[in-house]
């Protein structure tokens, strides 16, 4: 495995007092619940001050992805072939009652083997996390259901506070980072969809560096998740899980990504960009932000949607 540069250190979990505690009851519960969190199936690095300081994500439908990206660490193969724990939604909803979060995420495996995608199971978790927990932000972060506008449709009408979903890299490495049934076009046009759907709801993605993009690219990506309407951006850098995956080309230093949070901000007009080293899609920081932003709208009841700019190169 590559060497890791001093700022890409991680304290342990349990080394902070409280976020240590806070990070073991959550361990202890999601184990009890036999519920799957991305933070610890990908080998998240925030995972501590996350479950420390009150978000946490939750993948649903298994822990089985159908697709075999060559970037992420969650188990590839075939999934069960039954539908999704029916029970799942309203287990999760009353679990994160007990946990006191105020900012969830929820995401999932792929699952290409269902009609829909998963859709109405995503659809039937955000409803009834809402129901039992008002005061609770709900963020999704999707898969792209093959490009399909009824499934995302499912998932809008939901009405989740804000739904993500990842380009993960840049267009002329998408071919090599992730499964050959994702796409970037095919992730641009589901950002696409939800605008088009609903121009009020908030949209997140994300893209990782160190892969081996050259800065044209990454802001080349910028100017395409604008032009689709994204109101935020997480940019982190990519961490090879294990020998069989991809591996690093770069370990970008803080004060690139430092740039790129201008770039992203004053340049492409993104509302907020959270771009660091550690920075993952879900990330404690940006979700601060994104969390002030949903309840100035819910209190004006403004709909505003941010004008898309378009940039030069």
């Amino acid at each position: 495995m590559e060497a890791k540069p001093e700022w890409l250190t991680v304290l342990p979990p349990t080394a902070v007092a409280d976020e240590g505690e806070n990070y073991l009851r959550l361990k202890g519960l999601f184990k009890e619940l036999g519920l799957h969190t991305v933070c610890e199936e990908a080998h998240c690095p925030n995972v501590a001050e996350c479950w420390g300081s009150g978000t946490a994500t939750l993948m649903l439908m298994g822990d089985v992805c159908s697709r075999a990206c060559r970037f992420c660490m969650v188990t590839p193969g075939k999934p069960a072939g039954s539908p999704p724990d029916p029970l799942e939604p309203e287990n999760v909803a009353l679990t994160l009652s007990r946990m006191g979060l105020s900012y969830v995420v929820l995401t999932s495996v792929d699952r290409d083997d269902l009609p829909d995608g998963g859709a109405g199971h995503f659809a039937r978790t955000i409803r009834a996390t809402k129901e039992m927990n008002p005061g609770m932000m709900v963020e999704v972060l999707i898969p792209d259901f093959q490009n399909d506008v009824d499934s995302i449709k499912t998932v809008v009408d939901a009405r989740p506070d804000v739904i993500a979903h990842n380009i993960e890299t840049t267009l002329f490495l998408s071919d090599r980072v992730r499964d050959p049934r994702a796409g970037y076009w095919q992730s641009l046009s589901v950002l696409r969809s939800v605008k088009k759907l609903d121009r009020s709801m908030f949209t997140k993605s994300s893209i990782m560096l160190g892969l081996g993009e050259r800065e044209e690219e990454v802001r080349l990506a910028m100017m395409h998740l604008r032009d689709a309407g994204v109101d935020f951006l997480t940019v982190g850098q990519y961490l090879r899980p294990s020998a069989r995956h991809l591996p690093v080309q770069e370990f970008v230093p803080p004060e690139t990504f430092e740039h790129y949070k201008r770039v992203g901000e004053e340049e492409f007009g993104f509302s907020y960009v959270a771009s660091g080293p550690l920075v993952r899609s879900s990330y404690r920081a940006g979700e601060l932000f994104v969390a002030s932003l949903v309840k100035k709208r819910h209190n004006d009841g403004s709909t505003a949607f941010s004008a898309v700019s378009r940039h030069p190169l």
